[in-house]
C-alpha cells in the first residue's frame, strides 16, 4: 500500500466511525418517534421530525465526505471490495456495523410509516362516519353504489 492510500485508509476509518455514530443517532430518533406514534402523542411526534432531519443531513454530509476521500478508488471498485483490499479488521467491523445499522434504520422507518398510515386510515374512516356524504346515491353499470 502506498503512503497516499494509507492516509486515505485512516481518513476513511475516521469517517466511517462518524457515520456509524450518526446512524445510531438517527435510529434513536426514529425509535423515539415510534414511541410517540404508539402513544398517539402528535405534538411530541412532530418534535422528533426536526431531530430526524438533522441526523439525515449529518449523514448526507458524511457520505459526501466519504465519497470525496475515495473519489478515485470507487471508480474501479465497490465499497465492499475496497474494504476487503484494505484488509483492516477494525474497518471491516465498522463497515459491517454500518450496514447493520442501515438495515435497522430502514426497518424502523418503514414501521413508523406503516403505523402513521394506519392511523390516517382510521381517522379518515371515523370522519366519514361522523360526516357522511350527503349526495344522492346512484348505481353504476356493475350494480355498485357511487
Amino acid at each position: 500500500m502506498s503512503l497516499e492510500f494509507t492516509v486515505c485508509s485512516s481518513q476513511l476509518k475516521e469517517n466511517m466511525k462518524k457515520q456509524s455514530e450518526a446512524l445510531k443517532g438517527l435510529l434513536k430518533g426514529l425509535e423515539e418517534q415510534h414511541e410517540y406514534i404508539v402513544k398517539n402523542d402528535v405534538f411530541k411526534m412532530e418534535s422528533c421530525v426536526e431531530k430526524i432531519q438533522k441526523h439525515n443531513q449529518n449523514i448526507a454530509n458524511l457520505e459526501l465526505e466519504r465519497r470525496s476521500i475515495l473519489k478515485e478508488e470507487l471508480k474501479q471498485k465497490t465499497m465492499s471490495g475496497l474494504i476487503e483490499e484494505i484488509d483492516d479488521k477494525d474497518l471491516e467491523k465498522t463497515f459491517r456495523d454500518i450496514q447493520k445499522l442501515i438495515n435497522e434504520v430502514k426497518l424502523q422507518k418503514d414501521t413508523n410509516e406503516l403505523l402513521i398510515r394506519q392511523g390516517m386510515v382510521f381517522t379518515n374512516k371515523m370522519l366519514m362516519i361522523l360526516n357522511p356524504d350527503r349526495q344522492a346515491k346512484t348505481y353504476n353499470g356493475y350494480g355498485k353504489i357511487r
